[in-house]
């Protein structure tokens, strides 16, 4: 059961580690909508344990490892059910946006291509500037696999950019 005085906590906790964690389950999740579905069942789970989450050095740390097995747990749903295309679709057209905007669209539609734990990895290390450690405390893996996770994946991004770069429509996994 959780105190007026640690509901009160809790509601402090989350107005300030909200906005990290959303752009965390955007990242990973690439889908604004599902990302907030995400860490709102993620938040839920920190508020039945608040008790002992507040206990914690970290707390923001404990809410970042439950966000990620959510995120694991539904991609693991999603992957059982999912069926391939033939074709992509055609994306939209990038015409009148600046060179910036138009390579973080091509760095995001490279990220998307990840496998979701390489994905997880690259966006804890380079987005959320987690250390190896963290990564693997969060993601519940060795160090070693964070390591073999993370090169994996920045071969593949500079493989899917290099490529995408003079193609129009982008890099294709």
């Amino acid at each position: 059961m959780v105190s007026r005085r640690q509901d009160e906590q809790f509601d402090a906790f989350m107005t300030a580690s909200w906005p990290s964690l959303y752009r965390t389950a955007v990242l990973m999740t690439g889908d604004t909508h599902l990302a907030e579905d995400l860490l709102q069942n993620a938040m839920g789970k920190v508020y039945k344990s608040w008790h002992r989450v507040s206990q914690v050095e970290h707390p923001r740390s404990y809410a970042r490892a439950i966000l990620a097995n959510e995120v694991a747990t539904w991609w693991r749903r999603r992957s059982s059910s999912e069926l391939p295309v033939e074709t992509w679709p055609e994306p939209t057209s990038a015409v009148g946006l600046d060179d910036q905007v138009v390579n973080a669209d091509l760095m995001w539609e490279a990220l998307s291509t990840l496998p979701a734990r390489q994905r997880a990895v690259v966006v804890l290390r380079y987005y959320e500037d987690l250390s190896g450690a963290e990564i693997a405390r969060v993601l519940d893996i060795s160090e070693g696999a964070v390591k073999t996770h993370a090169h994996r994946a920045l071969r593949a991004l500079e493989t899917a950019l290099t490529t995408g770069a003079g193609n129009e429509r982008g890099p294709q996994a």
